[in-house]
């Protein structure tokens, strides 16, 4: 039995090609997106979805995201990066490579 590899989804040519068509369509039904765009009502619900997106943040989405970017991405993964790539720098053994002098395996 052959298993299909075949990964779904649309790639980024996909999403131009997807979104020239709908420029065509649109131009067709004369429908000008400069207009659409710049009209009162638009411009009126782009604020209201702006501000409902900026509420979210502030109240739950910063608090968690400025700890996992500040406690966790930058205290365990970035600070230990760059300390092993200036020991990589000053030709000085890694943390991988002390980690592996006190590995043991058992046959």
């Amino acid at each position: 039995m052959k298993k299909n590899n075949k990964q779904s989804g649309l790639s980024i040519l996909g999403i131009i090609f997807f979104t020239v068509i709908i420029i065509f369509v649109l131009s067709y039904f004369n429908v000008s997106l400069k207009s659409v765009v710049e009209s009162p009502t638009a411009k009126d619900n782009i604020s209201y979805v702006k501000g409902g997106t900026e509420t979210f943040w502030q109240t739950y989405l910063e608090k968690p995201a400025h700890y996992l970017w500040n406690d966790v991405w930058i205290n365990i993964f970035w600070k230990g990066f760059i300390l092993n790539m200036e020991r990589i720098r000053d030709g000085q053994h890694t943390d991988t490579d002390s980690a592996a002098n006190n590995l043991q395996v058992n046959p």
